[in-house]
């Protein structure tokens, strides 16, 4: 039976809302969230803008401390428990990163990977295999204030990549990607994925979630409405793919589908 990677147990965080004349409302942005991800497993994390999507992922990286209930994250049979210990095995992608702008890719990738105590025959072997997943060749040594939109997004990603993690947690990887490196990420996710990587994925794009996730969770308002395997998901409501899933289910919730 595979590990255990991730585990969230009642997972809380509110925020403190201020409104007019001075009125403050609590706001729980997660609401009791469980969740078990395992070793060698692609969780798809779905769910309309204000879901809570990234809220639940900065918690479940132990990048923003939960109101209330607990992540535990595993490797083997070691729960990691400092700073420097749980980023040396997680790459993680925000949907909102900032990187310093007058690094070029090369040289940020080697800043990292010195920071994770890479000697330099490793850090220039793994340059050079990012480069080609990505397809960062025309502009690795490129100051990354002077990238596109798209070509900012693979170096984002590519910072996850440099100290090969047991973990990813991506918050909306392909967003400004164009379809060729679009799929050379999810063809990575894959490769990953059967290299015994464990693997949480956020995205917007349900055809995207559909091939590559073994495993779906769907959440509104901070909570899960909908968990499974994709087959299984399609299966209980009639639907013949996972975006007619989700639309039925943001239905259900009165919400407007956009996707």
């Amino acid at each position: 039976m595979a590990e255990s990677v991730i585990v969230a147990d009642g997972l809380i965080k509110t925020f403190t809302k201020h409104e007019k004349k001075n009125k403050k409302v609590e706001i729980n942005a997660v609401d009791g969230i469980s969740l078990n991800v395992k070793r060698r497993e692609i969780v798809g994390i779905l769910g309309p803008n204000g879901a809570g999507k990234t809220t639940l992922l900065r918690m479940l990286s132990k990048l923003m401390k939960p109101t209330g209930g607990s992540v535990r994250l595993n490797i083997g049979e070691k729960e990691l428990t400092g700073d420097i210990e749980i980023k040396r095995h997680i790459g993680y992608l925000s949907n909102n990163t900032k990187l310093y702008g007058r690094f070029s890719c090369g040289e940020l990738l080697r800043m990292l990977g010195a920071v994770y105590g890479m000697d330099e025959e490793a850090v220039e072997k793994k340059i050079s295999e990012i480069s080609d997943i990505l397809s960062m060749g025309d502009f690795i040594d490129n100051r990354i204030e002077k990238l596109s939109t798209g070509q900012t997004q693979r170096a984002s990603i590519s910072r996850c990549l440099i100290h090969d993690p047991e973990v990813y947690i991506f918050d909306e990887p392909t967003l400004g990607l164009d379809i060729i490196s679009s799929a050379a990420i999810i063809e990575f996710m894959k490769k990953e994925r059967e290299a015994g990587k464990t693997i949480l994925y956020s995205t917007h794009y349900m055809e995207e979630a559909e091939y590559l996730c073994d495993r779906i969770i769907m959440i509104n308002h901070g909570k899960i409405i909908s968990e499974g395997l994709p087959d299984d998901l399609k299966a209980e409501t009639g639907k013949e793919s996972l975006r007619d899933v989700f639309a039925e289910l943001m239905a259900k919730e009165g919400l407007y589908n956009e996707y």
